[in-house]
């Protein structure tokens, strides 16, 4: 990074953010449709809503301050599309963060973004259906994620597998677009590797027992089990995994990376668990992310998807301020590429940053947005690539057991072909 010029900006932002900030007589809302209901949906709130306001402190995007109007979409496709209908159609948002689940993303998309012409932009939703979708042209170029594909996570799945020697893995996942395209996925990766999946048995929302899903995955007599659930059905399958006898060897999916799941389980039984997630790259904004992220909630950021729902806000704001006051949101969506051009000026992800940004794009330059989670790059489906970590769950939270590179990363999946 560019320390001079973050000194630069700093200084630029602190002299004008009394004048714009009087200067605003308006408000743009933003929408944003997020799971706050359950525990680990919280955070990833609440970190979209700083985001909003260290650009507010920088005087608003495209001359005005920014409201974030926030819907709950309970992990539930009906009840997302719902919230995102009313964000659309009520509120008048012509950008949405959002949603979690490719289970409740997907029909959001379909149903009202991009119906409605509304640019989306997901924190955490990684299915390869939004990847094939952009690719046919259905997405009209108003979808983008911060969050790597499922391929990321079931292919270090299958490298956590590989390297305890497990040989037989059973799946649990959960039956919606993004549990279907991992275990899908798992079952090439995994048999790449050397591993055979044993049994691959679906699991559905709300019901009183697995048991019958649970003694079929038992079946097959597996070395351990792949997750990949959210904490609720997680935390209910594995209770009755543990109860039939099931081994305490386990793989979790990144959903499962949630405090909520480990005391409900139990950290005595979660001793040989490992997970999996995407990670933030070993560099300064990263770093920069991780402390002023402590400064503001007071813990680390270890929940998922933090840090990406940090890029998606802030570079939808910066888009939004480059696309200017009345874009639309097929507007907005193009402007992404202002923001995140890798020969655009270097700009950090904060108050400052945002407002060096102001002055770059103001000038008809570009700027390349150094965030929570590096310098991020979309391909021409809305994807990106990133490094991966493998975690376990200690008293506190979780811990990292091994940071694999994203030229680690490419080269593995590359070896599973």
């Amino acid at each position: 990074m560019r320390k001079s010029f973050y000194v630069a900006a700093f200084a630029l932002g602190v002299a004008s953010l009394g004048s714009e900030a009087q200067a605003q007589d308006c408000t743009i809302k933003v929408g944003a449709a997020l799971p706050t209901s359950v525990d680990w949906g919280r955070p990833i709130a609440e970190v979209a809503q700083f985001a909003v306001d260290q650009v507010n402190d920088a005087g608003g995007a495209a001359g005005c301050q920014i409201e974030m109007v926030l819907r709950d979409t309970q992990v539930d496709p009906k009840v997302g599309v719902d919230a995102a209908k009313a964000l659309v159609d009520l509120e008048g948002v012509n950008v949405l963060l959002g949603a979690v689940s490719s289970g409740v993303s997907m029909p959001i998309l379909n149903s009202v973004t991009v119906p409605g012409g509304v640019m989306q932009m997901s924190c955490c939703s990684s299915s390869t259906a939004f990847t094939k979708l952009a690719a046919d042209g259905k997405t009209n170029g108003l979808w983008y994620r911060t969050f790597a594909t499922t391929a990321v996570q079931s292919a270090m799945g299958a490298k956590v597998a590989a390297d305890q020697g497990w040989k037989t893995v059973a799946v649990l996942y959960k039956n919606d677009d993004w549990g279907q395209d991992m275990a899908r996925l798992i079952e090439a990766d995994f048999a790449a590797a050397g591993v055979t999946v044993t049994g691959s048995v679906a699991i559905n929302d709300a019901q009183p027992s697995y048991r019958a899903e649970v003694t079929d995955a038992l079946g097959g007599q597996p070395e351990a089990l792949y997750l990949a659930l959210y904490p609720t059905e997680g935390t209910s399958a594995v209770r009755e995994w543990l109860s039939l006898g099931g081994t305490q060897n386990m793989i979790l999916a990144n959903s499962l990376k949630s405090d909520e799941f480990r005391e409900n389980v139990g950290l005595q039984y979660l001793g040989n668990a490992f997970g999996t997630d995407t990670a933030s790259p070993r560099v300064e904004s990263a770093d920069a992310f991780r402390a002023a992220y402590q400064e503001r909630f007071g813990s680390e950021p270890n929940g998922p998807g933090l840090a990406n729902s940090y890029d998606a806000a802030m570079i939808t704001l910066l888009a939004m301020e480059a696309a200017g006051k009345d874009a639309s949101g097929a507007d907005i969506a193009a402007a992404v590429a202002k923001v995140t051009d890798p020969n655009g000026i270097p700009v950090s992800a904060d108050t400052a940053g945002f407002t060096a940004a102001k002055s770059v794009l103001a000038g008809g330059g570009t700027v390349m947005y150094q965030g929570a989670t590096g310098n991020v790059r979309f391909d021409a489906n809305g994807d990106v690539s990133a490094p991966a970590v493998v975690w376990s769950f200690t008293d506190e939270g979780t811990q990292e057991v091994e940071y694999v590179s994203l030229e680690d990363v490419d080269a593995f999946i590359e070896s599973l072909k």
